[in-house]
């Protein structure tokens, strides 16, 4: 049985990651996990890929672990007294490799996530190394509903709102990402995308929104950090620096997601069967689009 804690402490550790490092990564969680716990959080969020790195390319088969590695066995001690969010490689059982997160409590693995959505145009080159994750689920923790996306997944729209109709009261969300064109001055153009992204999420979902970013440069690739959390009415809770490492504390109050949810009552207005509709109606003209061009070709 889950208790529901309405008041929580969460903490976002925006580190630097050492590209294919698992142990020395690992030490690095165990102390952010350490100061996380002196200041009484009862959640750690740290980034997309926090125990491997990103650029892995080779790497990736190395570095990839079974959900009942020991070397995951530290993490599972420490969630005894804090909720640890990490990401790293998954080796599943048919010996693919998953971009992927894993919610720890009391012992155990609550949920795994799966990255969907593998950029691989410009500087990306994930789907050459990674399988596509198939399936977003809201999962029970003691503070509510929650669901988890891993960078890319949230620049696809339709993601965040999946978890908020399967109940999420937060969203948290891993990512890698990238520092990308320039601004205002001394603005990162990638970062002011991302806040306002991170801010209407908050607010049209009425959830609260959770952006653990990491930190430091991996194969010539800046990360510019700026983790932050955004309550349901699209205030900023708390918000860690650029470019540093960074151990943010934020308190919420999931009643706030109840509030927000009265006033702006979008959930309970939302179309569910006219969305389903319109999109078999895309995906059959999508179809019978592919097998004109087929048949033109064959021709």
């Amino acid at each position: 049985m889950i208790f529901l804690l309405y008041f929580m402490k969460i903490a976002i550790a925006q580190i630097k990651t050492a590209l294919g490092d698992f142990s020395g990564n690992l030490q690095k969680h165990q102390e952010f996990i350490r100061q996380a716990k002196e200041n009484k959080a009862d959640l750690i969020v740290f980034p997309e890929l926090s125990l491997t790195g990103y650029s892995l390319k080779d790497l990736t088969s190395e570095v990839a672990i079974r959900l009942g590695d020991a070397r995951l066995s530290p993490l599972l001690t420490r969630s005894g007294e804090i909720d640890i969010v990490v990401g790293l490689v998954e080796e599943s059982d048919e010996f693919l490799y998953y971009n992927a997160a894993l919610y720890i409590s009391k012992g155990r693995i609550v949920h795994i996530h799966r990255k969907i959505y593998l950029p691989t145009y410009g500087m990306f080159e994930e789907g050459r190394h990674f399988a596509m994750g198939s399936s977003l689920q809201a999962f029970r923790t003691r503070f509510g509903k929650a669901g988890i996306l891993i960078c890319e997944d949230a620049w696809h729209s339709i993601c965040p709102l999946i978890l908020t109709m399967k109940g999420s009261f937060f969203i948290i969300n891993m990512a890698n990402g990238t520092a990308r064109g320039i601004g205002q001055p001394g603005r990162i153009g990638s970062a002011k995308t991302w806040e306002r992204m991170n801010t209407f999420y908050a607010v049209n979902h009425s959830v609260y929104y959770i952006f653990a970013n990491r930190v430091g440069v991996e194969d010539g690739v800046v990360f510019w950090g700026g983790s932050e959390i955004v309550d349901p009415f699209g205030d900023l809770i708390s918000k860690a620096s650029y470019h540093d490492e960074d151990l943010l504390l934020g308190d919420i109050d999931i009643d706030a997601v109840r509030r927000a949810r009265v006033k702006s009552p979008l959930l309970r207005d939302e179309k569910i069967d006219f969305c389903l509709r319109e999109l078999q109606q895309i995906s059959m003209s999508n179809h019978r689009e592919e097998g004109n061009d087929a048949r033109t070709a064959s021709t």
